[in-house]
């Protein structure tokens, strides 16, 4: 030690201190069969409660820990894990204080979407399994980043799209990959939920009981107001991904998922605005966004006003045949809307997805089978970021005139048709269309191989955020 001059000793401090920051390198327990796995519930509102309820429930699963910035969230939890007999869990504001328990085995993240990649990437590093809710990520950056995380340090990492639980949705894709109606035309994905006005409220203290700091995470530093916690976050870009990235990215994985062998698309266009009233929102309550598979288009609808259903559909998916339409279980001939049909039997290829989205996880964790995943990170990136997609077209895009035939979609049948719906709809609550703007985005060109536009800096600049540090998802997994 005599030999060690103070600027080496300092430096090595400094090393020392910085790595104690981060989470630890992957140190993941080995789970034997009848071992109890151990999970940290991270975001307790909203989400939260059903990942509480699901594990309190499943055998061999102890809920180590709650994990919120919000101390107010933690009873009623508490009480729901007592009252089934089972230890009341530690509780912590900061997912980095629970990672550093060795004997913890998985995060479960029902958090904001800002959060997600982060935590996730967070988690593998510290030898943790991972169940994280859709969107997987905010951006498709984050999204790319935390697949390599789980791939490097071989974790099981579950996305929370159910329907992968569903076991009609695999034999809804063998009849569109069989092509026994036809060739698929328009894989339709709809998310017809009523959003109201959230208003505008100004800015103010966090309560005590927030630690808003450690809630913001990797958002630059900006005022609280009470349109953020707990829920309408979603309206608003830093935190989230309007409704095409909340409740839609269920119905947009089903509608990808249709499409044979589809992962991205060639191109993206998006119309849309916040329309029928003025409030703090940012994100679109009415989107359309048309998305290019070659022989197939991926449709998605987002209506946040009052709406009638389509084909017996408000949240759910249509598929377009050459013969006619598949919806809720049936088939509608060509020029019928109205007697659908029993669908057609047919031989599914694969095993039979576990009904539990939940119990899955668990299995896998203990299996260690990444294959035998309902929905695997991978399969989560993907669908998240078609959300991501259309959200940049949306943004780089232009106030117009509402007009139904837009030249944006002008030659496109389908389209057309689904603008003009569009503007029915609009019509019906009262949004008086020869006074109204919409968005029209930028059509932009996309590299499914590199997960980048093609020639549009500005475009691939939304690829990813300006993130705060220490809270800062990295460039790649090294």
């Amino acid at each position: 030690m005599q030999n060690l001059s103070r600027r080496t000793f300092l430096k090595g401090t400094a090393a020392t201190a910085a790595v104690a920051m981060l989470p630890a390198l992957s140190y993941g327990r080995i789970i034997g069969s009848n071992d109890t796995i151990r999970v940290g519930c991270a975001g307790l509102n909203g989400r939260g409660s059903a990942h509480v309820g699901s594990y309190v429930g499943l055998p061999g699963v102890e809920i180590a820990y709650l994990i919120d910035p919000d101390t107010r969230t933690y009873k009623k939890h508490i009480d729901t894990i007592t009252k089934k007999g089972k230890a009341a869990p530690k509780t912590v504001v900061d997912v980095r204080k629970a990672l550093e328990d060795k004997d913890l085995d998985a995060i479960s993240i029902a958090t904001p979407n800002h959060w997600h990649s982060l935590m996730t990437i967070w988690a593998c590093q510290a030898g943790k399994d991972v169940y994280v809710e859709k969107p997987m990520s905010h951006n498709i950056h984050e999204g790319r980043v935390a697949v390599d995380a789980a791939r490097k340090y071989n974790r099981i990492v579950q996305h929370g799209t159910q329907s992968r639980a569903n076991k009609v949705w695999p034999e809804v894709a063998a009849i569109a990959k069989s092509g026994q109606y036809g060739k698929l035309l328009v894989s339709r994905g709809l998310c017809y939920k009523s959003r109201k006005s959230i208003g505008e409220k100004p800015e103010s203290p966090a309560p005590a009981e927030l630690d808003f700091n450690l809630w913001l995470g990797p958002v630059q530093v900006r005022p609280h107001h009470a349109n953020l916690v707990p829920y309408n976050w979603h309206w608003f870009w830093d935190f989230g991904n309007g409704d095409i990235g909340n409740q839609g990215v269920h119905q947009m994985d089903i509608a990808r998922w249709m499409i044979p062998n589809a992962k991205w698309p060639r191109s993206v266009i998006s119309l849309g605005g916040r329309l029928g009233y003025k409030d703090q929102g940012e994100t679109p309550n009415t989107q359309m966004s048309v998305m290019d598979y070659g022989d197939t288009l991926l449709i998605f609808e987002v209506r946040g006003l009052n709406t009638p259903d389509l084909y017996g559909q408000k949240v759910g998916n249509i598929l377009h045949f050459e013969q006619g339409v598949v919806a809720g279980g049936k088939f509608f001939p060509k020029g019928d809307a109205t007697k659908g049909e029993a669908l057609k039997k047919i031989a599914v290829d694969g095993t039979s997805p576990e009904g539990n989205h939940f119990g899955n996880f668990i299995n896998c964790m203990r299996s260690r089978k990444i294959e035998q995943l309902n929905a695997d990170i991978e399969v989560g990136h993907i669908s998240s970021g078609l959300g991501h997609l259309a959200n940049i077209s949306q943004r780089l895009g232009k106030d117009e005139a509402f007009d139904v035939k837009n030249q944006a979609v002008k030659g496109n049948d389908f389209a057309s048709e689904t603008l003009s719906r569009m503007a029915e709809h609009l019509k019906a609550n009262d949004v008086k269309l020869d006074t109204t703007q919409i968005r029209v985005g930028r059509k932009l060109t996309f590299d499914g191989s590199s997960e980048k536009f093609v020639g549009d800096a500005e475009a691939n600049a939304l690829l990813t955020r300006n993130y705060r540090a220490p809270f800062s998802v990295p460039e790649k997994i090294g």
